[in-house]
């Protein structure tokens, strides 16, 4: 899941050498894009040290500062996967029992037809391994 995948805590590992590699590049593209983001929010002039403190460097992985991020911006990500995909990129499936399209139903649209664009949290930080 997305969620893991930025926080560094995806379980999946890849099948075959192929996966791996992908898995890889976007571990080594992840880190590049918090190592900007730790510069940026360790170099201001605000709550500097407060942040140099809280994410010190772990070797590159960023940890705490992926998982703030990520608990920063979990809303927007959700919006923009499933509510402002066109209808050919679906995140969601049809369903098994009827075969229904869930997208309305996954807290895209509210019955006032305003957007609900609050994650379920069924999906979101429940351990990957029960999921």
């Amino acid at each position: 899941d997305i969620g893991d995948i930025i926080r560094g805590k995806d379980l999946y590992l890849g099948y075959d050498e192929k996966e791996k590699n992908r898995r890889d590049l976007l571990e080594s593209k992840l880190k590049e894009i918090f190592t900007k983001i730790h510069e940026d929010v360790t170099s201001r002039r605000t709550n500097k040290e407060t942040a140099k403190e809280r994410y010190e460097d772990d070797g590159g992985d960023f940890f705490q500062l992926r998982e703030d991020w990520w608990t920063a911006n979990r809303h927007t990500v959700w919006e923009a996967l499933t509510c402002e995909a066109t209808d050919a990129a679906q995140y969601f499936r049809n369903t098994c029992g009827s075969g229904e399209w869930t997208r309305d139903k996954c807290r895209c649209q509210k019955k006032d037809n305003k957007a609900n664009t609050d994650p379920p949290t069924y999906f979101d930080y429940v351990p990957q391994y029960l999921r």
